[in-house]
């Protein structure tokens, strides 16, 4: 199977960077090419920028970074128009949002109304800027990194901006084998200038349309249905899940089969990205003292398999 191929290089590729986060690593892969946005939520330091700059080269899509800081104003992202004297007409300049791979680094520190322009370029694939709205490239994927929202002088995301992203994960610190290869070994910055791009534009737009292409059948709709249901049932969250969020898990187990080499999607690929790709969007109920993440695979438990 090519598509196979294709994607055990992308891992081992990635791999070789990030090493012993194989889990996460693959996760990433199954959110872009399930065309989805992706944030990675860590304390500094762990390789979340490493991450989404090895996963842009690896792809072979042309990529941006844009800091995010208080004072990033929508114009900084978007782009100005400008008068120019020798034409005497104004020339639009694009912002950085006009790439493939937009990292947008420690998005929780911007101002609400740059995360809203963001926001506009995630949902819609496009921007409006002074009036005119311009497509942004395709394929479009925002990477977004976030530390946990207990440091100064972050504005947490609204409920709105985190549902746009198909996947959130967490890197944590590396095991002890795993931080001795990085004590030891080369610079991984210098590791991922030196990658080498595994994907042209067409060959991924493929591997997208493969995706779409895996089925799902009668029971397994159901049994997603069911994990729907069990999150709106006011026993686990606060509020359930909205059908867009329902859809999106479909692509991410579609993806996941697809990596796994399936044609089919099977229970295990739903709850493989289960907690990935719906804890961002759920707040649990009560004191249990769990996490959105633990408290969705406590109801992973309980509901039944088909």
């Amino acid at each position: 199977m090519h598509a196979q191929h294709q994607i055990k290089a992308l891992l081992d590729q990635l791999n070789t960077v990030i090493v012993g986060k194989n889990s996460q690593v693959q996760d990433c892969v199954a959110c872009l090419l399930a065309g989805g946005h992706l944030l990675i939520e860590d304390v500094p330091g762990v390789g979340k920028t490493t991450l989404a700059h090895a996963l842009a080269r690896t792809f072979g899509l042309q990529f941006a970074r844009v800091q995010f800081t208080a004072d990033l104003m929508p114009s900084d992202l978007t782009g100005v128009s400008v008068y120019e004297r020798g034409s005497q007409a104004f020339a639009f300049h694009p912002g950085p949002v006009f790439t493939q791979v937009l990292l947008a680094d420690e998005i929780n520190r911007a101002s609400p109304k740059t995360q809203s322009a963001l926001l506009e370029a995630m949902e819609e694939k496009q921007v409006s800027v002074e009036g005119a709205t311009r497509p942004l490239p395709e394929p479009f994927f925002v990477i977004a990194t976030q530390n946990p929202h207990d440091q100064l002088g972050t504005f947490a995301l609204p409920e709105s901006q985190l549902d746009r992203f198909l996947m959130r994960i967490s890197l944590g610190y590396p095991d002890r084998a795993a931080e001795r290869l990085l004590l030891a070994g080369s610079d991984r910055r210098d590791m991922v200038d030196s990658l080498q791009p595994l994907l042209t534009g067409p060959q991924l737009a493929q591997l997208q349309q493969r995706v779409l292409a895996v089925h799902a059948a009668e029971p397994l709709l159901s049994y997603v249905q069911d994990l729907l249901e069990a999150t709106r049932s006011g026993r686990w969250f606060l509020q359930g899940l909205s059908p867009r969020a329902g859809i999106a898990l479909m692509r991410a187990a579609k993806a996941q089969a697809l990596i796994e080499g399936r044609d089919y999607v099977a229970p295990d690929d739903v709850q493989a990205i289960l907690p990935q790709t719906v804890a961002h969007r759920l707040v649990p109920v009560g004191d249990a003292g769990r996490g959105a993440v633990e408290q969705v695979r406590a109801m992973l438990q309980a509901v039944p398999l088909p």
